[in-house]
C-alpha cells in the first residue's frame, strides 16, 4: 500500500466513522460529569482513542493469522456490546432517576466504567482489520494511529460539550447520559442484522 493521499484520507474517514459511537459515550460522560477537570477528560478521550487504536490492529492481526477463530467470534460482538452499554447506560439512569446530589457531587465515572465503555465503543472495530487486511504492518499501524488520533479529538470535543449541556440541563444530565448510552447499545445491536 502506498502512503500517498488516499491512504491518509481513508484511513481519517474511517477513524470519524469508528469514533461516532465514543462520540455519543464521551457526550454522555460528559453530560454525567459537568465539573470533569480537562486532565480527566484527556485521559478519557486517550481510553477511547487507545481502544479505537488497538482494535483494528487486533483485527488486523487476528486477520494475518487466525482469521477462522475471528470470524466465529464476530457475530457475538453486538451482543457484547448491547450488553456492556445496557448496563452502564442503565446505572447511570437509575442514579440519574435518583438524583439528590449536585451535578458537581455526582460519582465519577471510574477506570472500570471507563473500559467497559472503551470495549463497548470499539468492539465493532475489530472488524476494520479484514478492511485493512492487504497492509503491511507499517502501514495497519500507521493508519490505526491516525483512527486512534481522530478518535482523540473527536471525544474530547464530546466530553467538552457534554460538559456545557449537562451544565444547563441541571440534574437531569444523567438520565440523558444513560438514555444515550443504552440507545448506542441498541442501535449497534440492530444495525448489526442489517450489515
Amino acid at each position: 500500500m502506498e502512503l500517498g493521499f488516499s491512504f491518509f484520507f481513508n484511513s481519517i474517514l474511517l477513524g470519524i466513522g469508528l469514533a461516532m459511537d465514543a462520540f455519543s459515550v464521551s457526550l454522555a460522560n460528559g453530560l454525567n460529569e459537568p465539573c470533569m477537570k480537562p486532565g480527566k477528560m484527556l485521559a478519557v478521550s486517550g481510553i477511547f482513542a487507545g481502544f479505537q487504536f488497538a482494535m483494528p490492529m487486533i483485527g488486523w492481526v487476528c486477520v494475518s493469522t487466525v482469521v477462522q477463530h475471528f470470524k466465529v467470534f464476530e457475530k457475538f460482538i453486538p451482543w457484547i456490546a448491547l450488553v456492556l452499554l445496557l448496563f452502564i447506560g442503565g446505572k447511570m439512569l437509575i442514579e440519574g432517576i435518583r438524583g439528590g446530589e449536585t451535578d458537581c457531587e455526582k460519582r465519577a465515572v471510574g477506570i472500570g466504567a471507563l473500559m467497559v465503555q472503551g470495549v463497548a465503543t470499539s468492539i465493532d472495530a475489530l472488524s476494520v482489520g479484514f478492511t485493512i487486511a492487504e497492509y503491511g504492518v507499517f502501514e495497519a499501524l500507521l493508519a490505526c494511529l491516525l483512527i486512534g488520533a481522530v478518535t482523540f479529538g473527536i471525544c474530547f470535543g464530546g466530553i467538552f460539550i457534554g460538559k456545557k449541556a449537562g451544565t444547563r440541563l441541571s440534574g437531569k444530565a444523567g438520565i440523558l447520559g444513560g438514555a444515550i448510552l443504552i440507545f448506542i447499545g441498541l442501535e449497534i445491536f440492530i444495525s448489526s442484522f442489517f450489515k
